[in-house]
């Protein structure tokens, strides 16, 4: 069984709804005095984060900020699928495809079930923005920047000068991260991941490994991509890399 890759729209509107949903109980549970659901409890008893009883603030703010980041990425990301991107005619397995929505489901829960379910308001706003935070969100822009850019490239070689789509082959891209890697949406998307990491504060081991899982992932389709436009394309950039530039 096969599903068209225009169906990585769907990965987008479910994770839209499902992290804007965890965004808004998150935010409910930080500053409206709520509590987070109890299948989160159930989860932090199983971790033994139950147990915990320090709490500064820190980790909800954190988790609340990752879970914005994310949610703005995937509205970002099913813009540019929906009105960007123009999808071949190429095909997935339906095995990937439900990984592939259960995965944009579990990363969201994941940053989620991070923080401690006892909610303390004593702090203000400001005490709890940290350097970690604002070098986070800068990397984040940076690298969504740079993706869409790379997107919007991708996008422009099967469309007209008018924006009408005249062809659904490949071509060679040109232009900003393309100039060093065959992969920069690929490389992009890693560095939001981490991006995310570095906001809540480098020491989330959970965390980190979605970046691993991200880095592999990204780096096989990147190596695979790299590997087409070297066998179909002779006079392909000798030094362009598969996804890190100079790696």
């Amino acid at each position: 069984l096969q599903a068209p890759k225009r169906w990585f729209t769907h990965f987008y509107v479910v994770s839209v709804l499902w992290n804007g949903f965890l965004l808004i109980w998150l935010f409910r549970a930080k500053f409206l005095g709520g509590s987070l659901p109890s299948w989160i409890q159930h989860v932090h008893h199983v971790l033994g984060r139950a147990s915990q009883s320090e709490d500064t603030g820190n980790e909800h703010f954190s988790a609340l900020l990752v879970l914005l980041l994310l949610w703005l990425h995937s509205c970002r990301r099913l813009a540019e699928c929906l009105w960007t991107s123009v999808f071949s005619s190429g095909v997935i397995h339906i095995v990937q495809y439900c990984f592939g929505l259960g995965y944009y489901i579990a990363v969201g829960s994941t940053v989620l079930c991070q923080v401690p379910t006892d909610v303390r308001n004593g702090k203000e706003l400001s005490m709890q923005i940290h350097w970690y935070h604002i070098v986070g969100v800068m990397m984040y822009i940076w690298a969504s920047l740079h993706q869409h850019r790379c997107l919007v490239i991708l996008a422009n070689l099967r469309k007209s000068k008018s924006g009408k789509v005249v062809s659904l082959s490949h071509s060679v891209p040109f232009g900003d991260w393309f100039e060093r890697v065959s992969c920069p949406h690929y490389f992009a998307e890693l560095l939001i991941y981490v991006s995310m990491a570095i906001t809540l504060g480098f020491h989330n081991v959970t965390w980190w490994c979605v970046v691993m899982y991200v880095l592999f992932n990204q780096a096989l389709a990147a190596v695979l991509s790299h590997e087409f436009y070297q066998k179909n394309f002779s006079s392909y950039p000798k030094h362009r890399k598969a996804f890190i530039p100079f790696v």
